[in-house]
């Protein structure tokens, strides 16, 4: 009875074990069996990053011809305006001694005016009496109007710095100063009361407002030194504003630097591209974006993941999977690629299962 017994329980624990090994047998095996990816047909397109802001292709500084404070503004930053539609109005504001200065300027004028007047009567008896030529008479004519336009210039000077406010000719100069063209006030950056420097042949005057026509708008950017040389104007661009990001702007490559800059340790190459009128994204002055220029593009081709291809010897492989324990090492010719997917040439057929690389543990 007892060999009976324990004959029973020998089988028992056989059994037990046997069923023990299929089990971790099978599992090893499946935990040695390696991830499959199927070869696809897709799309793969070469780009060039580029990082940079959008900005208006012309923007436009106003400025004063006419020193002060400014008196009035008449625009603010974000509206638009029509070009000869006033900006501000600069109040003229000269020193004690510019303004008693023009004023001696206007009082010798016309002293000389007066002079020529009382010696014209003079002149114009000597020369009935032939005392003196008709040139010299001619030369008189000609100091008397040249004293006429010194007195006018004078009083145009100290017109201009009490009023601000002339007309020359046909010609009306005031202190309003308005808008150049037809556009958007971007920002001002003075306020009422603020001096204004005059813009002249020696100064460059106060910046008062910033302008620009936002119907030409252009990415300014720049691009790595690896990819500049792939780049060629006239390429597509698709841009990704950071405040839109459900919009894709598209562009079009329009000059690429000549010389190189250091930015953060890395050598890039600044790069323009134009933007057409959009009624889709409302943009803005300063929208910082990347701009993906299309170097290469291809649709429809088999592709795989670049990362289960072994290149060894300026050639290709993959481990091509022939079923579920076998393999075998298959030679590819490769195309382009994205650094994610890669175009294969041939050596493999829509729908073959490709093995992943073994990932390397971490002892």
């Amino acid at each position: 009875m007892k060999r009976k017994v324990l004959w029973s329980t020998l089988g028992i624990l056989v059994l037990v074990g046997g069923i023990l090994f299929l089990i971790i047998g099978s599992k090893t095996s499946s935990d040695d069996a390696l991830p499959k990816v199927k070869a696809t047909k897709g799309n793969i397109i070469d780009k060039a990053l580029a990082v940079g802001t959008i900005e208006p292709e012309n923007e436009i500084s106003v400025k004063s011809k006419v020193s002060g404070v400014v008196n009035k503004i008449f625009a603010d930053a974000g509206v638009y305006v029509k070009a000869g539609q006033p900006l501000l109005e600069v109040r003229p504001d000269p020193t004690p001694l510019e303004l008693a200065d023009a004023k001696r300027n206007v009082e010798l004028a016309q002293v000389e005016v007066d002079n020529m007047a009382k010696d014209r009567v003079r002149q114009e008896s000597l020369v009935k009496k032939q005392l003196i030529s008709t040139r010299e008479y001619e030369d008189f004519e000609r100091r008397n109007e040249e004293s006429g336009l010194r007195l006018k210039i004078a009083n145009e000077k100290l017109a201009l710095l009490e009023s601000g406010r002339i007309k020359i000719g046909n010609k009306n100069i005031e202190s309003i100063i308005k808008a150049p063209i037809d556009g958007f006030v971007l920002n001002k950056t003075v306020e009422v009361g603020d001096p204004v420097t005059p813009l002249t042949s020696y100064q460059e005057g106060t910046v008062l407002m910033k302008m620009a026509n936002m119907e030409r708008l252009v990415f300014k950017g720049t691009v790595d030194e690896i990819d500049v040389g792939k780049l060629k104007e006239g390429m597509e661009v698709q841009i990704k504003v950071g405040a839109l990001p459900s919009d894709t702007v598209h562009g079009k490559l329009t000059k690429i630097s000549l010389k190189a800059e250091k930015k953060e340790q890395a050598t890039v190459f600044p790069i323009e591209i134009s933007i057409p009128k959009s009624n889709k994204a409302t943009l803005r002055a300063g929208y910082s974006a990347n701009a993906s220029v299309i170097i290469q593009k291809k649709e429809q081709v088999l592709t795989i993941p670049e990362r289960v291809v072994t290149f060894r010897n300026d050639s290709a492989f993959v481990k091509l999977a022939l079923g579920p324990e076998n393999s075998e090492e298959r030679f590819i010719k490769t195309g382009l690629s994205d650094a994610i997917s890669i175009e294969v040439i041939s050596g493999l057929a829509e729908g073959d299962s490709v093995e992943e690389k073994p990932v390397k543990k971490i002892e």
